[in-house]
């Protein structure tokens, strides 16, 4: 665990001086922009550090079911429903940064009231009302998604030069990676410790959720305010119509949506039933589930300077490979650890051999995901479009969220681990195989 804490301890010195050393290519306001962003990612890597084992807390201390655990990871896709409902308001606000700020102390100020839940005892966790609050909490939390990553694409794109975007972005993801990775150690001893400790992190949560928000609404930007001719409801019909023309006329875009689809189903179908593994396969503690978060996110880490440039002198698809192929990988060795279960104790650690090889195709996965899936949709538009492909892009996202995780939870009762595994494994190799057809005989 020393040499994972000294890792850590040089990456986040190493990678922000590298992140500082570009600063002298760039203009006033992209260096403004660029410190903005990195504080942003800061304390949103905070926040999401402590979140990290939000799942785990929940069948384990508070003794949640499985469909409940199927729906709060639901809530933090399906909420892009309703993307292109935020999309169209957003459209209609002179005040772009005053919308945003509302928008977080409503959506993330409720964590604070976590900290007046009952403690748990024992292996009784928490009456069923308890979990009914935990979970409307997490999704108005995650309601805030819908009006914040869409403006932290338009943001960015406003401000960075094209050549440059990938580049700042996957810096930026870096530092975001290291604080996550540092909260999520501490949250993991926390728990061990004292499985009621999530009353106290969850309420910072809270705080600093707003704190990011507001943080990212001091980056300049122009918002071009349209004449409200319809009302909202006309518009949005206007907006579906719009992502079936974006769809229907860009054939790249809509074939790595296709992929995005695929890989989203074998994502969100297997990641609830991974957390019920934890649990019931590997019967792990929270510290030993923490220390595999920290192992991924220091793959990723180290992974996310270089993916940053590979994904700007790339096509998004051929990036894409690598990013379905990885999480495919990893899925099947954690598949095959059940049948080769073998296992060494560090302390308060138990660490799987196989599992360990899961483990850094997830890093290689978490380190591409975040920046293809946030900035992959704007190589296919004008950087006046970036609002409306990205919300085409979280509008499927949340489609797709609708399904996958009551499904593979189903699988999961059905028919076990092994079963469900085999199908996310099956729909990424048909997101390969489409992103290869694609790229050969269609350019972008």
């Amino acid at each position: 665990m020393e040499e994972i804490i000294a890792l850590s301890a040089y990456a986040k010195k190493y990678l922000p001086l590298r992140a500082m050393s570009i600063f002298s290519k760039l203009s006033g306001e992209e260096a403004r922009t660029f410190r903005l962003h990195l504080f942003y990612s800061s304390i949103d890597g905070i926040a999401s550090g402590a979140l990290i084992l939000n799942e785990f807390i929940f069948i384990k201390s508070l003794n949640g079911s499985n469909v409940q655990l199927a729906f709060l990871f639901q809530f933090s896709m399906v909420v892009f429903l309703f993307a292109m409902v935020a999309n169209e308001i957003m459209r209609r606000f002179s005040n772009r940064q005053r919308f945003l700020r509302i928008t977080g102390i409503i959506t993330r100020l409720p964590l604070v009231g976590l900290a007046f839940f009952p403690n748990v005892t024992g292996d009784n966790g928490l009456p069923p009302i308890y979990h009914l609050i935990f979970l409307a909490v997490f999704l108005l939390f995650h309601t805030s998604k819908i009006a914040v990553v869409p403006s932290v694409n338009q943001y960015l794109r406003s401000n960075y030069r094209e050549a440059l975007f990938g580049k700042l972005f996957g810096y930026a993801t870096t530092l975001n990676k290291i604080f996550v990775l540092l909260t999520t150690f501490l949250v993991g001893e926390l728990l061990h410790i004292n499985p009621n400790s999530y009353k106290i992190f969850y309420p910072i949560v809270g705080v600093l959720g707003v704190i990011s928000v507001f943080q990212l609404t001091k980056i300049n930007f122009i918002q071009k305010r349209e004449a409200v001719i319809k009302p909202v409801w006309h518009a949005l019909s206007d907006s579906f119509v719009r992502i079936i023309q974006i769809l229907r006329n860009n054939k790249p875009f809509r074939h790595l949506e296709m992929g995005f689809i695929l890989y989203g189903f074998a994502w969100m179908s297997t990641h609830a039933v991974v957390t019920i593994f934890y649990k019931e396969a590997l019967d792990v503690n929270y510290p030993t589930v923490a220390l595999y978060n920290i192992i991924f996110n220091l793959v990723a880490i180290m992974l996310l300077p270089l993916f940053g440039r590979l994904i700007g002198k790339r096509d998004p698809r051929r990036f894409g490979i690598l990013t379905f192929g990885s999480l495919m990988l990893f899925i099947a060795f954690t598949a095959l650890t059940a049948y080769f279960p073998y296992y060494f104790i560090i302390g308060n650690y138990k660490i799987y051999y196989l599992f360990l090889v899961a483990l850094l195709f997830n890093g290689v996965f978490t380190g591409s995901m975040p920046i293809l899936w946030g900035i992959g949709s704007s190589y296919f538009c004008k950087s006046h479009e970036a609002a409306d492909y990205q919300s085409v892009h979280l509008f499927l996202t949340g489609l797709r969220a609708l399904f996958a995780p009551i499904i593979g939870i189903k699988l999961y009762e059905l028919y076990g681990f092994t079963f469900t595994y085999a199908v996310g494994i099956a729909l990424l190799l048909m997101a390969i195989s489409l992103m290869i057809y694609s790229e050969k005989h269609f350019k972008r």
